[in-house]
């Protein structure tokens, strides 16, 4: 189970790459198994080109390794804090994809104008506050997952599975890592259009709500209709 664990969080960060939304060693992927609460994350500084799946390390949840050699992935604590709060989460990805980055530098929501976003997120992708200067000098990372986790204490992160970092960048989730690469890559699209639709109209008014339930729910909700059974 956690080597076909280390190859699906390989192949989803090598993803990444094919999709254009890193840079060089930039961003990662995780994964997490529940069974055994083992969690794999893409190695730090490694580029994406010599990745394997035998360089993926293996973590518990509080950070002691399990399996691997090479030091994880400097937003390892960040993952960590978002699977002990999310627990219906089985994998996270981070990016510094540029159009999502453009709205966390501007520490600004991504606002829900059309029903491409309303397909696959519940209302505007939010923005954390900023980190207090004690919270960069002291457990940086872990404090960002703290903050995120905070920001969504009245938004289900499953319905909205998209964060914005103020200053740094997005991060986003689901079930498999496969699937958090698409929310990231969604929500890279989401991040442009949005810009594109406010440099043509500044007033533009967001989706009305009634379209937002329609959209999102016939995909994710209960009685859901798109696609087939």
């Amino acid at each position: 189970m956690l080597d076909e664990l280390r190859k699906t969080v390989c192949n989803a960060n090598k993803e990444l790459q094919k999709q254009n939304l890193v840079l060089y060693s930039f961003g990662n992927v995780s994964a997490i198994d529940r069974n055994s609460n083992t969690v794999a994350i893409k190695p730090s500084g490694v580029p994406y080109d010599q990745l394997t799946p035998d360089k993926i390390v293996l973590l518990d949840l509080d950070g002691n390794a399990a399996e691997g050699s090479l030091n994880p992935s400097s937003d390892t604590p960040t993952h960590l804090e978002l699977y002990r709060n999310f627990r219906d989460i089985g994998a996270i990805c981070h990016t510094h994809s540029s159009y999502a980055t453009i709205w966390a530098q501007a520490c600004t929501e991504i606002p829900c104008f059309g029903t491409t976003h309303a397909d696959n997120f519940f209302g505007p992708v939010p923005v954390t506050k900023q980190l207090s200067k004690n919270q960069i000098e002291d457990n940086y990372e872990l404090n960002t997952g703290r903050i995120i986790v905070e920001r969504f204490r009245k938004i289900n992160p499953l319905q909205t599975p998209a964060v914005l970092v103020a200053n740094h960048g997005p991060f986003t989730w689901a079930e498999t890592p496969q699937k958090a690469v698409k929310n990231a890559v969604i929500l890279e699209e989401i991040a442009k259009t949005a810009l594109g639709t406010i440099t043509i109209n500044p007033k533009q008014k967001q989706i009305d709500n009634t379209l937002l339930e329609k959209h999102f729910l016939r995909k994710h909700g209960k009685n859901s209709y798109y696609g087939q059974k």
